[in-house]
């Protein structure tokens, strides 16, 4: 047997041992955090595959490594799949994170110092919807909306007011922590007023929104990003999508803009 293949119980029993146990775990018990989900075992195989091995830096139509063949197929299939599921104009599928793909749209379409408004993290917000100590908190003059303390659902009008004052280059609606449906609609209506981007943030919601069991907002943003592993039960990584329009601008600031190559055996799982 070559040395390649010798399973990780030989190679390093420790790693394997530790390995073990987290699947005990999983297996025998409940999880009930939104953000986690359980991989198949073919995601978890894609993972695994041999596509660890390849560097793919560059899109479709320009690699700077050869060998890329099958690599680009299966960027293309899950560009394609992920333009059938969401309906979108456009796909970015090598975006590394959910928290990347946000990153990715404020220095695309952004300046330093130009006005976010976005949910507080404190009210069920995201570190990248402008937390002080998170980049878009520090590069960025970030507002912040909120639920109402005694209901706990958003109020539209406090946030079409917010928008109103501060004008805002931006504006992101979506949650880490959230339990209730978001208005879309309004949202792109009140970023129409003011004249500002939208981005629907929907890492937790993604599932709903393809099944139809939430508002979409994919034909209203300018933006929509998504992380993988949630709702949709794919490996850890994300999808950012955009109007064609942005298409360009979006892409060069996934790469070469913020990260060299993709995690091509993610992308296939």
């Amino acid at each position: 047997m070559s040395s390649l293949e010798h399973p990780l119980v030989e190679v390093d029993p420790a790693v394997h041992q530790i390995l073990s146990a987290e699947r005990t775990r999983w297996q025998d018990t409940i999880q009930l955090i939104p953000s986690e989900n359980y991989a198949s075992r073919a995601v978890m195989q894609a993972t695994g595959s041999v596509m660890t091995n390849k560097y793919a830096e560059g899109y479709r139509e320009k690699r700077y490594y050869n060998g890329c063949k099958e690599v680009n197929a299966v960027e293309q299939l899950a560009i394609d799949r992920a333009k059938a599921l969401f309906g979108c104009e456009h796909v970015n599928v090598q975006v590394y994170s959910g928290a990347l793909s946000n990153t990715a749209i404020y220095f695309a379409l952004l300046e330093q110092g130009d006005t976010i408004l976005a949910m507080d993290l404190s009210h069920g917000g995201h570190l990248t919807h402008g937390m002080r100590l998170n980049f878009s908190g520090r590069y960025f003059n970030a507002t912040h909306y909120g639920v109402n303390h005694d209901t706990g659902w958003l109020e539209m009008d406090t946030v079409a007011e917010l928008a109103r004052e501060h004008k805002p280059k931006i504006i992101v609606a979506g949650a880490s922590a959230y339990p209730r449906t978001i208005d879309f609609n309004r949202f792109a209506e009140i970023a129409a007023d003011v004249g500002a981007y939208f981005l629907a943030d929907i890492s937790h919601i993604a599932g709903l929104v393809v099944t139809g069991l939430h508002p979409d907002p994919v034909p209203l943003a300018d933006c929509v990003t998504t992380t993988t592993h949630k709702t949709l039960r794919g490996p850890r990584s994300a999808l950012l999508m955009c109007k064609e329009a942005h298409a360009k601008t979006i892409d060069r600031s996934v790469f070469p803009g913020l990260q060299s190559g993709p995690h091509m055996h993610v992308l296939a799982a």
